[in-house]
């Protein structure tokens, strides 16, 4: 039997399959068990920055060399060493190389063949061992569909293309599928050493192929590039739709926000009484991620980009706009959340209200609340898709100052929280900003219903998982706040006081819930009871869950590239676009080497 969460710590079923929870209530989602994510074996480059740069390189060597597939094994190593010369890396990635070269040689070729002649190719061990129920025939994993582990969503995903999968071990099904004639290209992954011995039968009968290297080949706990995989699989000459550049996209919304851009796009400061407006302005282009002004491009481009264009659509100055309003109300919310909590730092500098005082910094973000809505007013479009805009964007507020507003008036009478109460806080007040932010892009690029409601379902799971992600980042030191020395509701606190032992720590935490001790005053003895309770990993196994969830919910989209680019997405914000699997095939030689004492790679 699969385990699950508790009403603390398990989880109902996907909201992809339920009705969606009340105003205030939360749904849990399906327990994911937690990733291990580890350092690349030696002879993989560790940055993923850096992978994604080989495989530029490579890409511009086939087209400078004007090389035709298929290529030897020979020609694979030699310009596999060339990519390392001219990406000034070590020669130790030089098989990692030779994959990349074949991949980009086979390109274009295999974007020519249909999705139902072509073969995806999972190793076996991609699958959660210890809770898959999936049994084995001669063929690999019957996959049962669990939920549990990343097989599920690409094979899923295939099967709805029309591919052919297999989740199975790598050489010999690899040999056996391509001696029927039945497929005409492989997508695959795998570890190095299998792709070496696959390589010389796909090269004999000219078949395209190419694959995603695992970044571990010790058969345990391995990880690869999820996004690669989810690309390589959409592959197609006549659907671009996931050759969008998402990091190009990201660089580009945060050149909007320059203040030479602003001025641009918002129109200048007035001359009399432009002190505010100057202090929203610089307020606006201090740092950020600029998340949710990216997201809102994001839907945008992806409701337009129908996959018969050659160039991705026109950024207007309007979606620049929208995408401004958006950062406006992030930004505001920002604003009045330091003042309403007491942070005094913001991007590593004073907070506005420290800067300015409060009632300045109140009356800027009353300002960019004002500017986000004159904005959205302004848009050249029909008059229905401006007031929906409207409507979503006061819907959200609404909801955000109703989370914060819980939190607020918790701190009037401090008591300890259930975990479901934090994540019913964190619904409110961190997914609205996200849910507003796939709205609007969807509004304007007139999304359908059928989407609107997967885009709130999938950002209320993503606005979750990024407030837990932020609660394990404050107690690290990782973020400018921190909610658990300021005594804030905080999950990590919720599932430490349920996994408190009666007596000193269950005192302990009631005393922390109740704002009577400082975290900073116990902090020796608050770090011992999460560590020996696991609550950090338990907070991460949650978070993972609800990633999990976002990606589920996606699956009802009808429309590819914003499913791709959704899915993309969540790799991007959490940096963690990795699944877990490792080569069957080398298994016994590796548990081999284990059991006499070696250490695993990475």
């Amino acid at each position: 039997m699969i385990q699950r969460h508790s009403e603390e710590d398990a989880a109902a079923k996907p909201a992809a399959s339920v009705p969606p929870a009340p105003a205030g209530r939360v749904t849990l989602p399906a327990k994911v068990p937690l990733q291990i994510l580890r350092p690349t074996q030696s002879n993989v480059p560790a940055d993923r920055r850096e992978r994604d740069r080989l495989k530029l390189v490579a890409a511009q060597l086939i087209k400078d060399e004007a090389l035709v597939p298929p290529l030897s094994m020979a020609e694979l190593r030699e310009y596999g060493k060339r990519v390392c010369e001219v990406a000034e890396v070590d020669q130790i990635f030089q098989n990692y190389c030779s994959v990349l070269v074949n991949n980009e040689s086979w390109r274009d070729e295999l974007a020519q063949v249909p999705f139902d002649r072509r073969l995806l190719l999972l190793p076996k061990c991609l699958r959660l061992e210890e809770h898959c129920p999936a049994p084995f025939d001669q063929f690999g994993l019957l996959c049962k569909d669990c939920g549990l582990c990343s097989i599920q969503d690409l094979s899923g995903e295939a099967h709805r293309l029309g591919y052919a999968v297999l989740v199975a071990e790598g050489s010999a099904i690899v040999r056996g599928m391509i001696e029927t004639g039945k497929i005409e290209a492989i997508v695959g992954v795998s570890c190095l050493n299998v792709l070496e011995k696959c390589f010389p039968h796909m090269e004999a009968v000219a078949i395209p192929g190419m694959s995603i290297p695992l970044l571990q080949d010790d058969c345990v706990n391995t990880n690869v590039d999820m996004d690669h995989v989810w690309d390589l699989i959409h592959l197609t000459s006549d659907d671009k739709t996931y050759r969008l550049d998402l990091d190009d996209l990201k660089d580009d919304v945060k050149s909007w926000f320059t203040p030479e851009s602003l001025a641009d796009l918002m129109g200048p400061i007035p001359e009399q009484n432009g002190e505010t407006d100057t202090i929203g302005r610089e307020w606006l282009a201090r740092a950020g991620n600029r998340w949710r002004p990216y997201l809102t491009t994001c839907v945008h481009l992806a409701l337009q980009f129908d996959g018969t264009l050659d160039e991705q659509p026109e950024v207007t100055d309007d979606i620049k706009r929208l995408a401004i309003a958006v950062e406006c109300f992030h930004k505001a919310s920002l604003i009045h959340d330091d003042i309403e909590d007491g942070d005094q730092e913001r991007y590593g500098e004073d907070a506005l209200h420290v800067e300015y005082g409060v009632p300045v910094a109140l009356n800027v973000g009353d300002f960019l609340l004002g500017e986000g809505y004159r904005l959205i007013a302004g848009l050249d479009c029909d008059g229905d898709k401006r007031s929906a805009m409207m409507a979503e964007a006061a819907r959200g507020h609404v909801s955000l100052s109703r989370g914060q507003g819980a939190e607020l008036c918790w701190t009037r009478a401090p008591r300890p929280l259930t975990s479901l109460e934090v994540l019913g806080i964190f619904k409110e007040k961190t997914a609205p900003a996200f849910e507003v932010a796939l709205r609007l892009g969807g509004i304007y690029g007139s999304a359908d219903e059928a989407t609107a409601g997967v885009l709130t379902e999938y950002s209320e799971s993503l606005g979750i998982a990024y407030q837990i992600r932020d609660d394990v980042e404050d107690f690290s030191g990782a973020s400018d706040s921190n909610d658990l020395t300021e005594m804030r509701p905080s999950l990590i606190l919720a599932i430490a006081h349920k996994l408190a032992r009666e007596g000193a720590e269950q005192e302990l935490m009631d005393s922390l819930w109740r704002r009577e001790a400082a975290v900073d005053d116990v902090r020796a003895d608050v770090e011992s009871l999460l560590k020996e309770r696991r609550v950090l990993e338990k907070a991460r196994e949650l978070r993972d869950a609800y990633e999990q969830q976002a990606i589920s919910s996606l699956r009802t989209l009808t429309n590819p590239t914003l499913k791709g680019l959704l899915r993309r997405v969540i790799g991007k914000i959490f940096g963690n676009d990795l699944i877990e699997g490792y080569c069957g095939e080398f298994e016994a030689r590796n548990a081999d080497g284990r059991a006499a004492g070696s250490t695993p790679a990475g």
